[in-house]
């Protein structure tokens, strides 16, 4: 076998994980798994990837980083109101999430497995606590726009109307008899409504 490493069979593999890791998890993927995924053998695989463990290792940054990176850019664009920035982050991440939909169970479940292994790599502190997004949103509590003085409700609540329906869809789809396109039109719909959601459920009283 040639010691130089094919990148179109390394992407191969790697696209192969993640549509196995993003279905099973770490702990139920074999890596005859993902080599049958990739339509490879299991000597190949492993000649481009040592372990389950290190190839879950890229597969799991690279999820990461597409989630946060475009995150952080928004909590500390400049030029952005709070308001803009709730409906940028409804309008990315439904956008995001619609193209890679196991992504939200793929992180939760990971996180209930492995909480410590990977919050080491989530900078969620960094990001959110030294943003623009919490002095806008300190700024507005003093300037009494927003009642309740704790930005986690904040982040919690934002996130979790984006995320949750994604999470909770063979539910949703179920109890309504949708199709796929309905469900799509739904999530479409709550980049409009989320950030009206919000302002009402913070507005000062």
């Amino acid at each position: 076998m040639s010691e130089r490493k094919d990148a179109t069979t390394e992407e191969r593999i790697k696209t192969a994980a993640k549509t196995v890791f993003y279905k099973k998890g770490f702990a139920a993927t074999r890596t005859r798994d993902i080599a049958e995924e990739a339509g490879l053998n299991l000597a190949l695989l492993n000649y481009y990837f040592r372990s389950k463990a290190k190839l879950f290792e890229i597969i799991m940054a690279e999820t990461l980083s597409g989630f946060i990176s475009s995150m952080k850019v928004i909590l500390n664009d400049e030029k952005t109101s709070l308001e803009e920035k709730v409906a940028i982050i409804a309008e990315r991440y439904i956008d995001f999430i619609s193209a890679e939909p196991e992504i939200p169970t793929f992180i939760l479940t990971e996180v209930r497995n492995n909480p410590d292994g990977l919050l080491k790599k989530l900078p969620i502190k960094e990001i959110v606590n030294e943003s623009v997004f919490i002095r806008q949103f300190q700024q507005a509590v003093q300037n009494k726009k927003i009642a309740e003085p704790n930005p986690l409700h904040f982040i919690m609540n934002l996130m979790g109307l984006v995320v949750f329906p994604f999470v909770a869809k063979p539910i949703i789809m179920g109890s309504k008899n949708l199709e796929t396109t309905q469900f799509h039109d739904l999530m479409q719909e709550r980049k409009k409504k989320i950030p009206i959601w919000i302002a009402m459920m913070f507005a000062a009283v």
